[in-house]
Protein backbone atom coordinates (compact mmCIF):
# COMPACT_ATOMS: atom_id res chain seq x y z
CA UNK A 1 0.00 0.00 0.00
CA UNK A 2 1.25 3.49 -0.87
CA UNK A 3 1.82 6.13 1.77
CA UNK A 4 1.29 9.82 1.13
CA UNK A 5 4.51 11.66 1.96
CA UNK A 6 3.67 15.08 3.40
CA UNK A 7 6.24 17.67 4.47
CA UNK A 8 5.84 20.13 7.33
CA UNK A 9 8.19 22.75 8.73
CA UNK A 10 10.70 21.19 11.11
CA UNK A 11 10.09 23.65 13.96
CA UNK A 12 8.37 26.89 14.84
CA UNK A 13 4.81 28.13 14.80
CA UNK A 14 3.98 26.67 11.38
CA UNK A 15 5.08 23.26 12.62
CA UNK A 16 2.78 23.53 15.64
CA UNK A 17 -0.20 24.65 13.56
CA UNK A 18 0.47 21.94 10.96
CA UNK A 19 0.60 19.17 13.55
CA UNK A 20 -2.55 20.52 15.17
CA UNK A 21 -4.59 20.33 11.97
CA UNK A 22 -3.28 16.84 11.22
CA UNK A 23 -4.42 15.78 14.68
CA UNK A 24 -7.81 17.45 14.15
CA UNK A 25 -8.38 15.45 10.96
CA UNK A 26 -7.65 12.18 12.76
CA UNK A 27 -4.03 11.63 11.80
CA UNK A 28 -1.96 10.70 14.86
CA UNK A 29 1.81 10.96 14.50
CA UNK A 30 4.38 9.28 16.75
CA UNK A 31 7.58 11.27 16.38
CA UNK A 32 10.49 11.49 18.73
CA UNK A 33 12.87 14.36 19.31
CA UNK A 34 14.90 15.31 16.21
CA UNK A 35 13.14 12.64 14.15
CA UNK A 36 13.02 13.69 10.48
CA UNK A 37 10.34 11.23 9.35
CA UNK A 38 7.40 9.64 11.15
CA UNK A 39 4.45 7.47 10.15
CA UNK A 40 0.83 7.89 11.15
CA UNK A 41 -0.71 5.16 13.29
CA UNK A 42 -4.11 5.13 11.62
CA UNK A 43 -3.77 6.60 8.14
CA UNK A 44 -1.44 5.94 5.14
CA UNK A 45 0.70 9.03 5.71
CA UNK A 46 4.38 9.66 6.37
CA UNK A 47 5.35 13.09 7.72
CA UNK A 48 8.71 14.62 6.76
CA UNK A 49 10.08 17.38 9.01
CA UNK A 50 12.05 19.75 6.78
CA UNK A 51 13.45 23.28 6.63
CA UNK A 52 10.75 25.53 5.24
CA UNK A 53 12.95 26.87 2.45
CA UNK A 54 13.88 23.35 1.27
CA UNK A 55 10.30 22.10 0.90
CA UNK A 56 9.62 23.51 -2.62
CA UNK A 57 12.56 21.57 -4.09
CA UNK A 58 11.45 18.35 -2.35
CA UNK A 59 7.99 18.86 -3.90
CA UNK A 60 9.46 19.61 -7.31
CA UNK A 61 11.61 16.47 -7.23
CA UNK A 62 8.77 14.24 -6.00
CA UNK A 63 10.59 13.34 -2.77
CA UNK A 64 7.39 14.38 -0.97
CA UNK A 65 3.89 14.34 -2.45
CA UNK A 66 2.41 17.28 -0.56
CA UNK A 67 3.38 19.91 2.00
CA UNK A 68 1.93 22.34 4.49
CA UNK A 69 3.93 25.45 3.70
CA UNK A 70 3.70 29.21 3.95
CA UNK A 71 2.36 30.74 0.74
CA UNK A 72 5.15 33.34 0.93
CA UNK A 73 7.80 30.60 0.63
CA UNK A 74 5.91 28.96 -2.21
CA UNK A 75 5.81 32.28 -4.10
CA UNK A 76 9.51 32.91 -3.45
CA UNK A 77 10.93 29.44 -4.15
CA UNK A 78 8.14 27.45 -5.77
CA UNK A 79 6.16 29.68 -8.10
CA UNK A 80 5.91 26.73 -10.52
CA UNK A 81 4.16 24.61 -7.87
CA UNK A 82 0.42 24.44 -7.17
CA UNK A 83 -1.52 24.37 -3.93
CA UNK A 84 -4.97 22.84 -3.47
CA UNK A 85 -6.16 24.40 -0.20
CA UNK A 86 -5.72 27.54 1.86
CA UNK A 87 -5.47 26.53 5.52
CA UNK A 88 -6.34 29.76 7.33
CA UNK A 89 -3.48 29.77 9.85
CA UNK A 90 0.07 31.16 10.13
CA UNK A 91 -1.09 34.38 8.48
CA UNK A 92 1.46 37.09 7.79
CA UNK A 93 2.42 39.81 5.32
CA UNK A 94 5.50 40.35 3.22
CA UNK A 95 6.15 44.06 3.64
CA UNK A 96 8.68 46.77 2.92
CA UNK A 97 9.72 48.84 5.93
CA UNK A 98 12.11 51.74 6.55
CA UNK A 99 13.49 53.45 9.68
CA UNK A 100 10.89 55.56 11.50
CA UNK A 101 12.92 58.71 10.92
CA UNK A 102 13.30 58.01 7.18
CA UNK A 103 11.82 60.50 4.73
CA UNK A 104 10.57 57.57 2.65
CA UNK A 105 6.83 57.10 3.09
CA UNK A 106 5.95 55.12 -0.02
CA UNK A 107 7.52 52.64 -2.40
CA UNK A 108 8.42 55.30 -4.96
CA UNK A 109 10.61 56.96 -2.34
CA UNK A 110 12.93 53.92 -2.53
CA UNK A 111 13.80 54.56 -6.17
CA UNK A 112 17.58 54.04 -6.45
CA UNK A 113 17.82 52.99 -2.78
CA UNK A 114 19.02 49.77 -1.16
CA UNK A 115 16.61 47.11 0.13
CA UNK A 116 17.73 44.17 2.29
CA UNK A 117 15.60 41.03 2.03
CA UNK A 118 15.36 37.26 2.33
CA UNK A 119 12.80 37.26 -0.49
CA UNK A 120 14.74 38.49 -3.53
CA UNK A 121 12.54 36.90 -6.22
CA UNK A 122 9.35 38.24 -4.66
CA UNK A 123 10.82 41.74 -4.32
CA UNK A 124 12.32 41.76 -7.84
CA UNK A 125 8.97 40.86 -9.37
CA UNK A 126 7.09 43.43 -7.30
CA UNK A 127 9.54 46.24 -8.04
CA UNK A 128 9.42 45.42 -11.75
CA UNK A 129 5.61 45.56 -11.71
CA UNK A 130 5.76 48.96 -9.99
CA UNK A 131 8.56 50.27 -12.26
CA UNK A 132 10.85 50.91 -9.28
CA UNK A 133 14.61 50.51 -9.67
CA UNK A 134 16.29 49.60 -6.37
CA UNK A 135 19.35 47.61 -5.30
CA UNK A 136 18.77 44.36 -3.42
CA UNK A 137 20.97 42.98 -0.64
CA UNK A 138 20.14 39.33 0.04
CA UNK A 139 20.28 38.45 3.74
CA UNK A 140 19.30 35.21 5.45
CA UNK A 141 17.94 36.10 8.88
CA UNK A 142 18.07 39.27 10.98
CA UNK A 143 16.99 41.44 8.06
CA UNK A 144 15.63 44.12 10.43
CA UNK A 145 19.11 45.17 11.53
CA UNK A 146 20.27 46.12 8.01
CA UNK A 147 19.19 49.81 8.09
CA UNK A 148 20.68 50.33 11.55
CA UNK A 149 24.14 49.20 10.42
CA UNK A 150 24.05 51.18 7.19
CA UNK A 151 23.66 48.16 4.89
CA UNK A 152 20.32 49.23 3.42
CA UNK A 153 17.79 52.04 3.30
CA UNK A 154 14.87 49.68 3.82
CA UNK A 155 13.98 46.04 4.24
CA UNK A 156 11.46 43.54 2.90
CA UNK A 157 10.49 40.74 5.26
CA UNK A 158 7.55 38.88 6.74
CA UNK A 159 5.43 40.77 9.26
CA UNK A 160 3.06 39.02 11.68
CA UNK A 161 2.14 41.32 14.56
CA UNK A 162 4.48 44.17 13.68
CA UNK A 163 6.26 43.96 17.04
CA UNK A 164 9.61 43.10 15.46
CA UNK A 165 9.44 46.19 13.26
CA UNK A 166 8.57 48.33 16.28
CA UNK A 167 11.45 46.95 18.35
CA UNK A 168 13.90 47.72 15.57
CA UNK A 169 12.63 51.25 14.96
CA UNK A 170 11.04 50.48 11.58
CA UNK A 171 7.77 51.50 9.94
CA UNK A 172 5.85 49.62 7.26
CA UNK A 173 5.35 51.55 4.01
CA UNK A 174 4.23 48.86 1.53
CA UNK A 175 2.57 45.42 1.64
CA UNK A 176 3.71 43.17 -1.21
CA UNK A 177 1.45 40.24 -0.41
CA UNK A 178 -0.60 38.57 2.31
CA UNK A 179 0.25 34.98 3.12
CA UNK A 180 -1.10 31.99 5.03
CA UNK A 181 -0.34 28.29 5.22
CA UNK A 182 -1.38 26.31 2.15
CA UNK A 183 -1.51 22.64 1.18
CA UNK A 184 0.87 22.36 -1.78
CA UNK A 185 1.13 19.36 -4.08
CA UNK A 186 4.01 17.82 -6.03
CA UNK A 187 3.71 17.65 -9.84
CA UNK A 188 5.11 14.12 -9.54
CA UNK A 189 2.32 12.75 -7.32
CA UNK A 190 0.84 9.49 -8.65
CA UNK A 191 -2.85 8.64 -8.85
CA UNK A 192 -2.93 6.38 -5.79
CA UNK A 193 -1.33 9.01 -3.54
CA UNK A 194 -3.54 11.70 -5.09
CA UNK A 195 -6.59 9.79 -3.83
CA UNK A 196 -5.14 9.79 -0.30
CA UNK A 197 -4.47 13.53 -0.60
CA UNK A 198 -8.09 14.13 -1.66
CA UNK A 199 -9.27 12.36 1.52
CA UNK A 200 -7.00 14.60 3.60
CA UNK A 201 -8.25 17.68 1.78
CA UNK A 202 -11.87 16.69 2.45
CA UNK A 203 -11.13 16.29 6.17
CA UNK A 204 -9.28 19.61 6.29
CA UNK A 205 -12.22 21.38 4.67
CA UNK A 206 -14.54 19.92 7.32
CA UNK A 207 -12.28 21.16 10.13
CA UNK A 208 -11.82 24.65 8.62
CA UNK A 209 -15.56 25.10 8.09
CA UNK A 210 -16.14 24.15 11.72
CA UNK A 211 -13.48 26.59 12.95
CA UNK A 212 -15.19 29.40 11.08
CA UNK A 213 -18.71 28.62 12.31
CA UNK A 214 -20.78 28.56 15.50
CA UNK A 215 -23.79 26.40 16.31
CA UNK A 216 -26.59 28.59 17.67
CA UNK A 217 -29.75 27.58 19.55
CA UNK A 218 -32.42 30.11 20.50
CA UNK A 219 -36.02 30.42 21.59
CA UNK A 220 -38.41 32.56 19.56
CA UNK A 221 -42.09 33.58 19.90
CA UNK A 222 -44.03 32.09 17.00
CA UNK A 223 -45.45 35.46 15.93
CA UNK A 224 -41.88 36.66 15.25
CA UNK A 225 -40.57 33.40 13.86
CA UNK A 226 -40.72 34.38 10.18
CA UNK A 227 -38.67 37.52 10.76
CA UNK A 228 -36.10 35.62 12.83
CA UNK A 229 -35.77 32.90 10.20
CA UNK A 230 -35.17 35.55 7.55
CA UNK A 231 -32.13 36.68 9.54
CA UNK A 232 -30.62 33.23 9.84
CA UNK A 233 -28.36 31.38 7.45
CA UNK A 234 -27.93 27.64 7.72
CA UNK A 235 -26.27 24.69 6.05
CA UNK A 236 -29.57 24.15 4.23
CA UNK A 237 -32.13 25.90 6.41
CA UNK A 238 -32.59 26.45 10.15
CA UNK A 239 -34.16 23.68 12.23
CA UNK A 240 -37.38 24.69 14.03
CA UNK A 241 -38.85 22.63 16.88
CA UNK A 242 -41.90 23.41 19.04
CA UNK A 243 -41.27 24.14 22.74
CA UNK A 244 -43.39 22.73 25.55
CA UNK A 245 -44.57 26.29 26.21
CA UNK A 246 -47.32 27.10 23.74
CA UNK A 247 -46.55 29.85 21.23
CA UNK A 248 -42.78 29.37 21.32
CA UNK A 249 -40.28 27.47 19.14
CA UNK A 250 -36.65 26.45 19.39
CA UNK A 251 -34.46 27.39 16.43
CA UNK A 252 -31.13 25.70 15.63
CA UNK A 253 -28.69 26.93 12.98
CA UNK A 254 -25.06 27.56 12.06
CA UNK A 255 -23.64 31.09 11.82
CA UNK A 256 -20.34 32.21 10.34
CA UNK A 257 -17.93 33.72 12.89
CA UNK A 258 -17.51 36.74 10.63
CA UNK A 259 -21.24 37.56 10.78
CA UNK A 260 -21.89 36.29 14.28
CA UNK A 261 -22.28 39.44 16.41
CA UNK A 262 -24.25 41.40 13.83
CA UNK A 263 -26.74 38.55 13.48
CA UNK A 264 -26.99 38.06 17.25
CA UNK A 265 -27.81 41.76 17.70
CA UNK A 266 -30.55 41.49 15.07
CA UNK A 267 -31.97 38.33 16.65
CA UNK A 268 -32.23 39.97 20.07
CA UNK A 269 -33.89 43.04 18.57
CA UNK A 270 -36.51 40.79 16.96
CA UNK A 271 -37.50 38.85 20.07
CA UNK A 272 -35.06 35.93 20.26
CA UNK A 273 -34.34 34.72 23.81
CA UNK A 274 -32.16 32.13 25.53
CA UNK A 275 -29.50 32.23 22.84
CA UNK A 276 -26.90 29.48 23.28
CA UNK A 277 -23.68 29.38 21.25
CA UNK A 278 -21.64 26.18 20.87
CA UNK A 279 -18.34 25.43 19.09
CA UNK A 280 -18.40 22.96 16.21
CA UNK A 281 -15.77 20.26 16.02
CA UNK A 282 -16.33 19.14 12.41
CA UNK A 283 -18.69 20.08 9.57
CA UNK A 284 -19.22 17.38 6.95
CA UNK A 285 -21.39 18.76 4.16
Amino acid sequence: MSYLRIAVQKSGRLNEDSMRILKDIGISIDNGKDQLKASARDFPVEVFYLRNGDIPQYLRDGVVDAAIIGENILIEKGSDLDFVERLGFSKCKVSIAVPKDSKANSLKDLEGKRIATSYPETVKQFLAEQNIDAQLHIINGSVEIAPNIGLADGICDIVSSGSTLFKNGLKEIEVLLKSEAVLAVSPEIDEERKQILEKIQFRIQSVLKARNSKYVLLNAPNEKLDKILDLLPGMRSPTVLPLAEKGWSSVHTVISKNDFWNIIDELKANGAEGILVCPIEKMVL
